[in-house]
Formats: structure tokens, sequence, C-alpha cells
């Protein structure tokens, strides 16, 4: 297992907005401090475009979204574009690692920093920045990313919904659908999902309905892991971490990423692996139960991975399974040692501990590849409770080894696509 605004540069056009403000404005203190600090903030993105010098002949995306030309270019304000829209006419500024640290800096409440760490917008691997942050309550690591995702894509839906808590526990987690159509997913968790060390995990998720997604998480400790917690909670409020991940200047940023060159139309076009929706798995696990189980509860993810509870009379039991295509390719390490079918299945069991934190959870496996190009393979496990997270409810799973074969190896999941 996921958001708005901008900024405006030049300050000219910062300073006769605020003139014209001035001009009805009495005594109201608040927005004469919020103009400072936005003047401040627009002087940062100023002194960042000058160092680019004529290169630069464009300056980064304002509040409205618009790539403003200087007043001196001669194509004049008619050649002026939505930076959202993808089709400005100018590129995009680059962005440097340390204009980064700065922008994500003058967002931060006062504090310390050190451990300072930040990708341009040119680096490949794509743009990034992290710190470590001292508020004077204990250090805490907070890190922010970048990317482009296609607006309705089952990724994005993934990262704009909150997690299931049979499969990731957490604390809270909202979904807002902002004015301009963006989405937000707030998040509050752990860095382990097994609980084992309390290191806690929150995290904002912007995606915007041009595909820009901008993404920040913080920690309660100064590492995202081996380090030992520094504070009760991470530094950053869920309203301040709303305000930092939609603040206007991190679009620019994701707009300033240069567009990847399309593969040659020479090159064969890689086959799309199918894929399976969670929700038919799940409905098909259900169908191949055996009749005296109950299912108290079911879940999963958008694909290729579904769970239930079920209670046969002594206890709740997780069932799991994922089924997947393509997974063909170095199968023979995972499989070494195991059972080959006559139709050339291969299967492999396995009874061992649960893979997170309750006491005395054993976990019942049977992991299954059948032959042919396809590379279908399903994984059934069952545990002796009915959450993973907790301590174990009864002495043994509520599917024996031979019911996990038998639905593991049944021909439904072949007709899955």
């Amino acid at each position: 297992m996921l958001e708005t605004d901008r900024p405006d540069p030049f300050e000219d056009r910062l300073s006769a907005a605020l003139r014209e403000a001035g001009d009805d404005f009495r005594t109201d203190r608040t927005a004469l401090a919020t103009a400072g600090r936005s003047r401040g903030r627009r002087a940062l993105l100023r002194r960042r475009t000058a160092l680019v010098g004529t290169v630069a002949g464009v300056a980064l995306a304002g509040v409205g979204g618009m790539l403003v030309l200087p007043s001196n270019d001669p194509a004049g304000p008619a050649r002026s574009t939505a930076a959202s829209s993808g089709t400005a006419t100018a590129a995009a500024t680059a962005v440097t690692g340390d204009d980064l640290l700065r922008e994500l800096k003058a967002l931060l409440p006062p504090g310390t920093y050190r451990e300072e760490s930040a990708r341009g917008s040119d680096d490949r691997l794509g743009p990034t920045a992290s710190l470590v942050h001292d508020d004077g309550a204990g250090a805490a690591a907070i890190a922010i990313g970048f990317g482009r995702v296609v607006w309705g894509s089952a990724r994005v839906r993934e990262m704009t919904a909150c997690p299931d808590h049979d499969v990731r526990p957490y604390d809270h987690c909202t979904v807002d659908r902002l004015p301009d159509g963006s989405m937000l997913r707030l998040y509050q968790g752990y860095e382990y999902p097994d609980l084992r060390v309390d290191t806690k995990l929150w995290t904002a998720d912007l995606v915007t309905t041009e595909g820009q997604h901008v993404s920040v998480s913080e920690w309660n400790s100064p590492a995202q892991k081996g380090a030992p917690v520094s504070r009760e909670e991470p530094p950053l409020s869920t309203q301040r971490l709303r305000t930092l991940v939609t603040a206007g200047v991190w679009r620019e940023v994701v707009d300033a990423i240069p567009e990847r060159p399309k593969p040659s139309r020479s090159a064969a076009p890689r086959p799309a692996r199918p894929t399976v929706s969670g929700n038919a798995i799940g409905d098909t696990l259900t169908t191949l139960l055996p009749g005296k189980l109950d299912v108290v509860a079911r879940g999963g993810q958008e694909s290729e991975y579904a769970y239930v509870v079920v209670d046969d009379g002594r206890g709740r039991s997780l069932v799991q399974i994922n089924v997947q295509y393509g997974m063909g390719d170095g199968a023979g390490p995972l499989y070494a040692g195991g059972e080959i079918l006559p139709d050339g299945t291969r299967v492999v069991t396995r009874q061992e501990p649960g893979e997170k934190a309750g006491a005395g959870v054993v976990m019942w496996t049977v992991d299954t590849l059948r032959p042919g190009p396809a590379g279908l393979r399903v994984v059934i496990s069952a545990f002796n409770t009915g959450d993973q997270n907790e301590d174990a409810t009864r002495d043994a799973p509520a599917l024996g080894m031979e019911q996990l074969r038998k639905l593991a190896l049944a021909e439904q999941w072949d007709a899955l696509r």
C-alpha cells in the first residue's frame, strides 16, 4: 500500500498585489503577517530563478497555475499557458536539490536542521528532499518526494485510499477531494506493520487531476529505520501536513521533471501482464471454501490479493491468497525441493511462525505455480488467528494443509484474468 495550490514568482507582481491589498487594510495584523510570509517565499523563488539566468525566461507556476513570461518577452502575455495542462510552450525551469531544501525549510516550523539530502528535478531518479528537523521537542526525520502518475489509474486509486486495517494496522486515515478535484490522503500509522518497534510514520499524499504526485513522510525518530524513538509523535500535525503537501510550489517541482523520451516505434511492445481483480479473487475464494466455515469478514487490495476471516465455531482464522500472472521467470529456486505434478504444476508447502507480532501465531502456506508462459502463481495461507497482529486465538488454522492444497490447485483460478 497514497492536495492543492501553488505560489507565484516575480516580486514586482507581488508588490503590486500587496499595495492593492494594503489600500483595503486597516488593522488586520493577521493578514499583514500572512502577506509578509508570502512575500518572503516569492523572494526565495525569485532568487532561485535569477540563478538560472536567461535560460529561465519563464517563472514557475503561480497561484493561478500559469506560466508567466517576463514583461520584456517579445511574445508578450499571449504565450503564457497553464503549467498544469502540460502544454507550456517554454520549458519549465529546473529545480535543484538546494532549491527543494530551501522551500521545505520555509514551510516547516522553526527549528534546527541536520543530515540534509536532496535530488533536483533533472536527476534520473526523480526529485526528493529529506532532513532531520528538531523543533526543540526531539529530532525527527522528514522527507518529501515527487512524481508523475496517470490520473484514474489503479496506482492512483491505491495511493488515495486508506489501507485495509487487517493488512496494515494504523491509527488514523482520511481521504479528501479538494475543490480543484485533487485527492489528498492523510495517514497516521507505523513504520513496522508488526509494531515490533514503536516508530510512527505519518504521511500525506496529494494527487492532482493533472497527474502531479507529492508525498510527505515524517517519523518520531531521526531516521526511518534503525534509530531509537526520539519523541512521542512526529512533529507535524495533520493540519500542518496538509498545508505542507498542498503548497503550490511542489506542483511546480513536478512540472519541472523532464518528460522521459518515448520508446522507439521499432521496439517490440512488451505484452501486458494480466492483472486479476482483488474482488474476483475474494469472490472465488469464498465460493471454494468448505461449507462448515462462516465468512465473518473479507477484504483485500484492488488487484492480486484478497483475504477472508472464517470461523468454524472454534475461533476466527485468517485466510489470505495471492493470484498473480507472469511469475514463471526465476521460479526455480523458490520451488526447489518441492513437488512437480504430472501437468507440470509446481507445489511447495510451508508451516512456519506468523509474519507479524501476534504471539503464538502460525502460518500454513501452499504455494503453486502453473506451467506455461502465463506463469500463474496461486499462494494461499491460513493462520490460527483472525488478525496477524494479534495473538493466536486457536491451536491451528481453520483450514488444514490438504484443504489449502485443494484450494490453491482449484481450476477456477485459471479462469481469472
